[in-house]
């Protein structure tokens, strides 16, 4: 499940509301309840740190249902503990609401392994 830019919730393909690019001030305002995401070469980008390899890939499989149900692939990469995150659309040359939700489901699912 994700939420559109108009507040309502879609699942599986995204609307064309969730591709409209973002503009700088929505990104400034979508980072404030992101807590530790930044904007880095035009993408939100967040490092993640886990007590060790298992509850880091435990992460990435875990978030990669319902990243799959998304339908909208991160940037990601592994080294031991670590998680490495950037999110845009390609489709869009941006980030769009898509990546803010997509932030929001790594955050919840980092929780739990944290």
């Amino acid at each position: 499940m994700f939420n559109t830019r108009d507040g309502t919730e879609g699942e599986g393909c995204a609307t064309m509301l969730d591709m409209t690019k973002l503009t700088d001030s929505e990104i400034k305002a979508a980072l404030r309840d992101l807590p530790g995401w930044s904007l880095d070469k035009g993408k939100l980008h967040r490092d993640y740190k886990f007590a060790d390899f298992i509850h880091a890939f435990g992460f990435m499989t875990t978030a990669a249902l319902g990243i799959e149900k998304m339908n909208h692939h991160p940037e990601w990469f592994n080294v031991y503990n670590r998680v490495t995150v950037d999110l845009s659309t390609h489709d869009s040359n941006g980030i769009t609401s898509k990546d803010v939700t997509l932030a929001k489901l790594l955050d919840a699912t980092a929780k739990k392994l944290q």
